[in-house]
């Protein structure tokens, strides 16, 4: 049988990891999810992801970026990063876990929520929305890179939740996403601009984001980018 966790033990810091799919521009982007894994198992937590058992939004042509006329599970295609040990995002129990970590890719914005389609009228997903709640209530760090942030300024945008997606001007090749900072200040949030080494720590609501993908760079900078907002999570824990 899969284990359901990666390297859990009594000592260690249990966290959920969500996942949205595999793939950058229909689900989790790969390189975040697999550096989020690595530095989460360097800071010796122990992991379990979690994804929607849903249908994604849409499935894209990742050589051409074109839409192609199938569906897939959300859920299925997040055991593709976890080597198949993943559990439908409804059964995470918050109580469980010490810490919360949410990948970017743009499964956040079209499967994790609407933000893709919607902008700042976006929705949550109704198990994501109740999971960032109840860390949020237990005062439980919540950690997300990439375009995920903009998933708690919808979610706490109300509180004036500080976050970061980066830089929220630039030129377009290098941060062609930059829009989406104004859409979380849209959302009552308080944006933070910083560039691919930075990283945003919310200290009363407990929430820390950087910005990876959000700025078109390097595979080591993106992991490095992502290891800087787990390891402000775990510092917090």
């Amino acid at each position: 049988m899969l284990s359901r966790t990666f390297s859990r033990a009594a000592s260690q810091r249990n966290v959920a990891l969500i996942l949205s799919g595999c793939g950058v521009y229909d689900g989790s982007e790969a390189t975040e999810a697999v550096s989020a894994l690595i530095h989460l198992s360097e800071s010796k937590a122990s992991v379990t992801c979690y994804a929607p058992d849903k249908d994604q939004m849409h499935v894209i042509n990742h050589t051409n970026g074109e839409e192609m006329e199938e569906k897939r599970n959300v859920l299925v295609e997040s055991a593709r990063i976890a080597r198949g040990a993943v559990e439908p995002l409804a059964s995470l129990d918050s109580s469980s876990y010490d810490a919360l970590i949410v990948p970017g890719g743009f499964g956040a914005a079209k499967n994790l929520s609407s933000f893709a389609t919607q902008g700042p009228e976006m929705e949550v997903d109704a198990d994501l929305s109740r999971v960032l709640d109840e860390f949020k209530g237990a005062s439980k760090p919540i950690g997300l890179c990439c375009i995920a942030p903009t998933i708690a300024a919808k979610q706490f945008g109300g509180i004036g939740v500080k976050l970061t997606v980066g830089l929220s001007t630039g030129d377009e090749a290098v941060w062609p996403h930059a829009g989406a900072a104004g859409a979380c200040e849209a959302m009552g949030a308080i944006h933070t601009d910083v560039d691919i080494d930075g990283v945003v720590v919310d200290l009363e609501n407990k929430i820390v984001s950087s910005p990876a993908y959000m700025k078109n760079a390097a595979p080591h900078e993106v992991h490095f980018s992502v290891g800087k907002m787990v390891k402000e999570v775990m510092g917090l824990i």
